[in-house]
């Protein structure tokens, strides 16, 4: 019998292509950049290399073009299992990402392989996972309405990161998601309400059984399910690259919860690795391993 809960990832492989600005463009501005650099990124694989940074025993599916086979090679290098990583015609996924001298981003994704993935291939990778795993999603890849409903009919735990956020999302089976991790943006979007206590009253009201937890930016993050609610500030840092904060607090909140964790330890556990992120440039370059925390 399995000790450790194992996490699948399914979610999105980007390479992203970083501009460092004065400012974020402005609508008919052009503007230079004082420095470009390439890194790897996409949530999904963001998300994968925090959970692994973390402990937590990560398995990512997903797509790549032929120009992303080095993507593959750096989660197979942080200890995540790419066994259900498959080369797609055409390229991988970009990102096209400005950072200003706060380090605030401005990001556009091309999906590329990433919107390649079918109901087929989902059936083909849940084979592999059930009771006791987890199911880890986000919203840059194709088929997450398929992915969310095999995943509960395979028994898995679901948590979702609805980002980015669309209106479409609304009509994915939520009521089948165990976790919501999500913004203030995403919140008003998921809910039409504004407040944080509005937004967390209205994902609670529609979806009793699962817990909530709502990110803050530099305010920190308010967690609640149905028998409490916690706030944790963030760290003081200074700013130099948002660009995967987020991830690695999902990362690393997931691999504490899955360690069963006391969930206020969890959750200010994945401040401190987010902190630790915005403090570098890149987005999985700058996600740090358990051990800098």
């Amino acid at each position: 019998m399995r000790q450790k809960a194992r996490i699948l990832v399914f979610g999105s492989i980007n390479i992203d292509h970083v501009y460092q600005v004065d400012h974020l463009v402005r609508p008919g501005e052009a503007i230079s950049s004082e420095k470009y650099q390439c890194f790897a990124g996409g949530k999904g694989s963001n998300q994968s290399i925090a959970l692994a940074r973390a402990g937590a025993e990560v398995y990512h599916a997903g797509r790549i073009g032929a120009d992303g086979l080095w993507l593959k090679e750096m989660l197979d290098d942080n200890g995540v299992d790419t066994s259900h990583v498959e080369v797609a015609d055409g390229p991988s996924g970009y990102a096209i990402i400005q950072v200003d001298d706060e380090g605030e981003n401005s990001i556009i994704l091309y999906g590329g392989a990433n919107r390649s993935i079918s109901w087929k291939d989902v059936r083909k990778v849940l084979t592999d996972f059930g009771h006791e795993d987890y199911l880890l999603l986000q919203n840059e890849i194709s088929a997450v309405p398929e992915i969310i409903s095999g995943g509960a009919e395979k028994g898995l735990k679901i948590v979702f990161n609805p980002a980015p956020m669309h209106s479409g999302v609304l009509d994915y089976p939520l009521p089948k998601v165990d976790c919501f991790i999500f913004n203030e943006v995403e919140g008003r979007e998921l809910t039409g309400k504004t407040g944080q206590d509005d937004i967390l009253g209205a994902m609670m009201d529609r979806f009793p059984g699962a817990c909530v937890v709502l990110t803050l930016k530099d305010k920190g993050v308010i967690y609640a399910d149905t028998e409490r609610k916690l706030t944790v500030p963030a760290l003081t840092v200074k700013a130099v690259d948002t660009t995967a904060a987020g991830d690695t607090f999902i990362g690393y909140l997931l691999a504490g919860m899955v360690a069963s964790e006391d969930i206020e330890k969890a959750l200010d556990t994945a401040c401190r690795a987010a902190a630790i992120c915005v403090t570098r440039p890149g987005a999985a370059d700058s996600i740090p391993w358990k051990e800098e925390l």
